[in-house]
């Protein structure tokens, strides 16, 4: 199975909570900025209209004809600011082109209409009311019109709309700063669950500690339980491939026996494979007992010193091959792979390049992602076909019978390398032999 190299980050649950907080408290104060003020606007807008009507009223009631067919006021209006020129409050009767002002607006008129607006004395914006009626004297309609200065309830209004958005904008910033708390209060025990498995991680502890809310609860019992399983499976194939390597001890001691009374051309035959299936039993009773002391989680190596010490045993073993091994690997770089078992992956890949190469081996890495790297082990040997990558990795299978070997080596490099979710593959080198490139997880952080 292999481990995909590309991992997509989605945002933290913190991240995600404020982004929606803030979404939808943005969407609030823009609705209550724009929805407020033009609520107080219509309110106020309504209640100006209202007063202007009663004056619309009070006018209709005093509007006369006389006999020569001319409009009278008997009496003057109840507010003053009608007989004060430009004093913001207007009247207009208007028939048959003729128009009648109030005295407030001295030597101007109204001009404008409803959609594009009134317009009064030194271009002040007018509220206007109007009511057509008809007078017994006059044939024509008369219509009357009342309008007061708008500008000081604009400015009110925007005066009131700036305020308005201070308090909104101060309120959206508690808010958020209160969603904040109240989201890392909420996250909390995700946080201490986060410390928690970094400790089982680093080998500190051995399970989840502490309490817990209701919710994550749960959680944490599987979580306890998978960890006592995990280890409890360890132990007990500790425990089964020793019994079994101890048992079958004592059965090839005896064959070792019988076989030394034998004649020394049968022992030249029987010897070899009796050696063998005890350095079998040796290596997996080895493998078995790492298996069960190795912390997993908390494993950490550094490849460039492992491939250094590697290469000098090697360079002893295969000193009549003169081969050169190039460690290009950073020497910071670590793997979250237990040493003895990248010394198995690795060795047997060195190893490998020591017997079939002819002069060159050159180990170099490249990054695949934040949680993955690839260690490069390649020759310039012969190389093996294109057909045999994926044959070769399964157990057993040996390409020359003649060299000396059990056809476990490449296999053991896969299923470590898997079991540390990294994978092994095979392929050509540009070196011309076989390159070897194995994916292996990075400590986390």
């Amino acid at each position: 199975m292999l481990i995909s190299a590309k991992t997509k980050h989605l945002p933290s649950l913190r991240s995600r909570l404020l982004i929606a907080a803030a979404v939808w408290l943005s969407v609030t104060i823009l609705a209550a900025g724009y929805l407020v003020p033009n609520f107080i606007k219509s309110y106020l807008v309504d209640q100006e209209k209202q007063q202007l009507f009663l004056y619309l009223d009070e006018l209709t009631a005093q509007v006369d004809v006389d006999a020569n067919g001319r409009f009278s006021l008997p009496s003057r209006l109840s507010n003053p600011r009608f007989q004060s020129p430009y004093s913001g409050l207007y009247w207009a009767l208007t028939v048959n082109g003729t128009q009648l002002r109030s005295r407030s607006l001295w030597d101007t008129r109204i001009t404008g209409n409803e959609k594009e607006g009134y317009t009064g004395p030194n271009n002040q914006s007018l509220l206007v009311v109007t009511r057509k009626f008809l007078l017994p004297e006059i044939d024509e309609p008369v219509e009357l019109a009342i309008a007061a200065n708008q500008d000081k309830l604009l400015a009110t209004i925007m005066k009131l709309t700036h305020g308005l958005w201070i308090i909104l904008l101060i309120m959206a910033v508690g808010i958020l700063i209160l969603t904040w708390l109240q989201v890392s209060w909420s996250l909390w025990p995700l946080k201490k669950l986060q410390n928690n498995l970094k400790q089982v991680r680093e080998g500190v502890s051995t399970e989840l500690t502490g309490f817990y809310p209701v919710e994550v609860r749960p959680v944490i019992d599987d979580l306890n339980a998978l960890f006592f399983h995990y280890q409890e499976l360890l132990e007990r194939a500790r425990n089964h491939a020793g019994n079994l390597s101890h048992a079958l001890k004592t059965p090839i001691a005896v064959l070792n026996n019988e076989v030394g009374l034998l004649e020394k051309e049968k022992q030249c035959k029987l010897t070899p494979p009796l050696q063998q299936l005890q350095q079998h039993i040796d290596y997996h009773l080895g493998r078995a007992r790492m298996a069960g002391a190795a912390n997993i989680l908390a494993a950490r190596t550094a490849p460039a010193t492992r491939v250094d010490a590697i290469s000098m045993a090697m360079d002893k073993v295969y000193a009549h091959r003169n081969v050169v091994l190039v460690n290009e690997l950073d020497s910071d770089l670590n793997v979250a792979v237990e040493k003895r078992d990248l010394d198995e992956i690795i060795g047997n890949l060195i190893e490998n390049s020591y017997k079939w190469s002819n002069q060159l081996i050159r180990v170099h890495q490249t990054d695949i992602s934040d949680q993955q790297v690839s260690i490069i082990i390649e020759d310039d040997g012969p190389g093996i076909d294109e057909s045999m990558y994926e044959p070769v990795l399964k157990r057993g299978i040996r390409l020359d019978e003649t060299t000396p070997g059990t056809g476990l080596g490449l296999n053991i490099v896969s299923e470590l390398a898997h079991s540390y979710r990294g994978n092994l593959t095979l392929g050509r080198s540009e070196l011309g032999g076989l390159k070897a490139e194995l994916s292996l997880p990075l400590p986390r952080i």
